[in-house]
């Protein structure tokens, strides 16, 4: 039987305003109420109820602020650490010793379910690192207005779905390379472009599939890399923008309808 496998939530602020917290009072994107609920909480509890997920660190830059929050109250297995400005030195800063496997999300993923978890953690079990993906015909079909960044390789167009599964402490050249481009992590051709010209070449002539991309991206550190594909399109459709939060609300109200089977 698989150990349960233990998860890093990054629910840090970055530098500078965020829009989406303007008038609100609220102080960092992680408490913004959506739903009726912190995004941290909804992402907390998505974990909580995976039977595959074991202990849970949530890491900020204040963390006693998060660890106050009343919505994770008596939640078993839940831990606070501080970090850095950096999401990628944060990362590696709390990476368990040895070759463990750790899951990580982020805390505006609020949309997060344990079917989520189940698919991702089962398509990444061999892999050294592994990363969610929503390929856009499945996103577009369910919800065409929803505007996300595309990686364009031949036969789709991905988009990330921000779950990650890491070998413990192999994967710190990666994450080191990481910390030194992701301010561009918005700009797809210019994350394709820092692996070398061989790939941006190849992306923009389609001449591989992502996976193949993505398998080759992670030779370059000696890693087992590859893209797990999510079947459900809400897996990445996270809050980055007001147009985002409308929609993960309708979709919050979608879902409590579902369960309750009478219309809101």
């Amino acid at each position: 039987m698989t150990a349960p496998i233990p998860a890093i939530i990054l629910a840090g602020s970055r530098p500078g305003p965020d829009p989406l917290l303007t008038g609100t009072g609220v102080s960092t994107k992680a408490l913004l109420p959506i739903a009726r609920q912190p995004m941290l909480v909804h992402v907390v509890t998505a974990l909580r109820a995976a039977p595959g997920v074991g202990p849970i660190t949530i890491l900020a830059q204040n963390s006693a602020e998060l660890a106050a929050e009343p919505g994770l109250a008596g939640l078993a297995d839940l831990h606070f650490a501080d970090a850095g400005q950096g999401i990628s030195s944060s990362l590696a800063a709390a990476l368990p010793p040895g070759d463990d496997p750790l899951l990580v999300t982020t805390a505006d993923n609020v949309l997060l379910t344990p079917t989520m978890i189940a698919e991702f953690l089962g398509g990444a079990a061999d892999s050294d690192v592994a990363v969610a993906m929503v390929e856009r015909d499945v996103l577009l079909a369910r919800y065409p207005e929803s505007k996300r960044t595309w990686l364009k390789f031949r036969g789709g167009w991905w988009s990330g779905a921000n779950m990650f599964r890491l070998r413990g402490r192999r994967v710190l050249p990666l994450l080191d390379f990481w910390g030194r481009i992701e301010r561009d992590r918005k700009k797809g051709l210019k994350i394709v472009a820092a692996f070398g010209p061989w790939l941006l070449t190849g992306a923009l002539l389609r001449l591989f599939t992502i996976q193949q991309g993505v398998g080759r991206a992670g030779l370059r550190f000696g890693l087992k890399a590859k893209v797990v594909p999510m079947s459900e399109p809400e897996a990445c459709i996270d809050a980055d923008k007001p147009a985002d939060i409308e929609l993960i609300e309708a979709i919050f109200a979608a879902r409590r309808e579902a369960a309750i089977g009478q219309p809101l």
